[in-house]
């Protein structure tokens, strides 16, 4: 009995000893395997990034150089020259935009004499033939200027005018008896044919402080990689109008020249449609003593409201949409015109809204005859309506001629809309725009990414970011190169792969996927496995102490 009773004993032992030992294993292969495998395999894959590279970006210096030659026709050298013909000198200024931004212009000039060729330019009757002539004999890369210096009693400038600024990137000069009194005066030619510092802080505008910038700098168009022209016809009285207009023809003579050399800038497409019944949402006021019906300065921003809820180009649209609109006022309410501040009639008839459009507005005259059929067929006038949706674009873009010194003389930009120096203006600004643009997108996603842990990062986005930073930093040193144009490509390429990366969408999908949902998926998966292995760990666990607690037999 006393063997059974041991050897029944000892088999109770030996099972529970395997027992512990089942449950120190699954314990130990859960600890060791389990929870490092369910780690590895749940985690949230986050591609690196490289962050100080991007917190770079903000206090990354840019420095703006401009190639420059001047070149001296006869009789018109200074006397007090540093150096004999030719040599260089570099002009430099700091643009102020805040502590962290740092942007500075350089002026590399290089002074020397007319050639044979170009002597024989100067010699034109007048300046614009004298233009026309020195531009195949000039440098043409975008950003470059070439000033020519011509005697103070040239007669090709008109009197009174000191400077002559071409279609291109040349300007005629005046000489002055000093060379400072010079260097002031090419200085004013830089502000007017490249880049000015109210400019280039209005491209900064995000950047400067309040109170800093005018009311005017932040008008302007943003930069965008594409712009949708969009022409309409109001026409809310077809019973008394039936109008025609040549949209097709007009745009193909007057607006396809400007919008191919505006094509360097960014992408455009141009549409056009017709509204019947729209009206513009503001009663004009009759006024007895011309017969008329006029729109004063302060209705004008209500009446912008009420016309684009008819428009409907905005919504489908990826880029800024630019409005022009041609109104034909009903019969009841002709003609109408516009006023300006002033109360005088705006000689245009029509006003523009900062990165809107503008709007025009078409009288039509009076039938003759009170016996007149309805409607009346009107043929629209398309050279003089373009004219004036040109002159809006310009103004959209901040190209405008108003501020320029009474002693300048500019040459209209003739079919093609704008100057050469012109389109370089927007280059610049538009490249300082989208290095600063880049460099807060990409700050935004750092932080967004570095807040938010469970976001994931693949590849393809990580390599948008490394791309993206690397196009900023090439855009800025071929500025300061004076490689205008290849920085700006650089820059558009920065945004294009900054926005893929920022709004990629899988940057959501874990985005709203808080703890307690976590919580809910993985307690039904883990708590029956779990459950076994703690009981039986604290059952060893008692035992353990049970047998510490047991006094020990002597024989």
């Amino acid at each position: 009995m006393v063997a059974a009773a041991a050897a029944a004993m000892a088999a109770d032992e030996a099972e529970r000893a395997r027992g512990r030992r089942a449950a120190l294993s699954f314990a130990t292969i859960a600890v060791v395997l389990g929870l490092p495998l369910w780690w590895k395999t749940t985690e949230t894959y986050r591609a690196a990034l490289p962050y100080s590279d991007i917190d770079g970006l903000a206090q990354q210096p840019v420095q703006l150089v401009v190639p420059m030659a001047v070149v001296f026709g006869p009789g018109s050298v200074p006397g007090d020259l540093p150096r004999p013909l030719p040599f260089r000198d570099v002009q430099e200024m700091e643009i102020s935009v805040n502590l962290r931004t740092s942007v500075t212009s350089r002026y590399e000039m290089r002074y020397r004499s007319t050639t044979g060729q170009e002597e024989a330019a100067l010699a034109a009757a007048t300046a614009r033939e004298a233009d026309a002539a020195l531009h195949p004999l000039q440098d043409t890369t975008l950003g470059s200027l070439t000033v020519y210096v011509v005697p103070e009693t040239s007669s090709l400038l008109p009197q009174g005018i000191n400077v002559y600024v071409g279609k291109h990137r040349s300007a005629l000069v005046r000489a002055v008896g000093s060379l400072a009194a010079l260097q002031a005066r090419l200085r004013e030619v830089t502000q007017v044919m490249s880049f000015t510092a109210a400019s280039i802080a209005a491209a900064l505008s995000d950047r400067v402080p309040d109170g800093r910038l005018s009311p005017d700098a932040r008008r302007d168009l943003k930069s965008s990689l594409g712009y949708e022209i969009t022409f309409s016809l109001l026409n809310p009285d077809p019973k008394s109008h039936t109008v025609d207009w040549d949209i097709e023809g007009a745009v193909n003579r007057y607006v396809k020249p400007v919008l191919d050399k505006l094509g360097l800038v960014a992408n455009f497409s141009v549409d056009s449609q017709i509204l019947y019944y729209a009206v513009l949402g503001v009663t004009p006021r009759y006024d007895k003593e011309s017969s008329s019906f006029l729109l004063s300065a302060h209705s004008l921003p209500h009446v912008i409201n009420p016309v684009e809820a008819r428009l409907g180009s905005s919504a489908a649209s990826l880029y800024p949409v630019l409005n022009f609109l041609l109104y034909v006022p009903e019969r009841s309410h002709s003609p109408l015109y516009i006023q300006d501040k002033d109360g005088a009639p705006v000689s245009t008839n029509a006003f523009h809204s900062p990165r809107w459009g503008g709007i025009m507005v078409y009288n039509v005259e009076a039938p003759a005859s009170p016996q007149a059929s309805f409607p009346l067929h009107v043929d629209v006038d398309m050279a003089r309506v373009m004219e004036v949706f040109l002159a809006q674009l310009r103004l959209l873009f901040g190209l405008s001629r108003e501020e320029v010194p009474p002693e300048f003389l500019l040459e209209g930009p003739g079919n093609e809309g704008l100057a050469d120096w012109e389109l370089d203006h927007l280059l610049w600004a538009h490249t300082v725009e989208n290095i600063a643009t880049v460099s807060t997108t990409l700050t935004s996603l750092a932080q967004l990414l570095d807040k938010i842990g469970n976001i994931v990062i693949k590849d393809d986005v990580a390599s948008e970011v490394y791309r993206a930073v690397a196009s900023v930093q090439s855009a800025v040193t071929k500025l300061s190169l004076g490689h205008l144009h290849a920085a700006f490509q650089a820059s558009k390429e920065a945004v294009t792969s900054s926005e893929r990366a920022f709004f990629d969408p899988s940057l959501l999908h874990l985005l709203y996927f808080p703890d307690d949902q976590k919580f809910a998926i993985y307690i039904p998966l883990f708590l029956p496995m779990a459950v076994p292995i703690l009981l039986s760990l604290a059952k060893i666990v008692r035992e353990t102490r049970m047998r510490k607690k047991e006094p020990t037999k002597m024989d």
